[in-house]
């Protein structure tokens, strides 16, 4: 980092952040201004431009300048690769992940959640599972593990309920055939 009043200023967004946006706000630019390059100022710029104001192509600035300062710097990662899939980059969000995952110090568990939801919203459901067990195993802390088994269970629910659209519909469109053919 810097100065202490520069560290006094990223502190003091830390602190702010996401409770008070306009101290938050403040202390980031004033943080920005000392040193430009500064990778926590920098991501957290860039959380308040994906998660609070909904602006993904700012976001996605803000954590590229970050990781173009130091690509090791492993906090970053899940919320980029968050603002990608809000922001529906699916291919730049797998990459992403990939890459990550070989960072000494990433979240392993929470990168494999990531990919999970990534393959969850690509509607491939089995290899949604499969990283979501994945990801479970890799959890360190009950609340994390608690929310993984959730994701798990819902992802479960929405393959019994394609399961159940797809055989109505086999079922409607065998019907429509036998009747079309006049065989009913």
């Amino acid at each position: 980092m810097g100065t202490n009043l520069h560290n006094s200023y990223v502190f003091k967004a830390l602190d702010a952040y996401p409770y008070n946006l306009e101290e938050a706000l403040e202390a980031l630019n004033y943080a920005l201004s000392y040193n430009p390059k500064d990778v926590h100022a920098l991501c957290l710029m860039g959380r308040l431009y994906a998660e609070q104001l909904k602006d993904y192509a700012t976001a996605k600035q803000y954590y590229v300048e970050a990781l173009s300062e130091n690509i090791e710097t492993h906090y970053i990662y899940p919320y980029y690769v968050e603002t990608l899939l809000w922001n529906d980059d699916v291919e730049e969000a797998e990459k992403l992940i990939d890459f990550a995952l070989t960072i000494k110090g990433t979240d392993k568990g929470l990168l494999l959640l990531k990919k999970g939801q990534l393959y969850e919203a690509t509607e491939n459901y089995e290899l949604a599972l499969a990283t979501l067990k994945e990801a479970k195993k890799g959890g360190l802390n009950n609340g994390f593990v608690d929310y993984v088994a959730n994701e798990i269970s819902r992802v479960k629910k929405k393959v019994k309920s394609v399961k159940k659209k797809k055989k109505k519909k086999d079922k409607s469109v065998k019907k429509k055939a036998k009747t079309f053919f006049g065989l009913m």
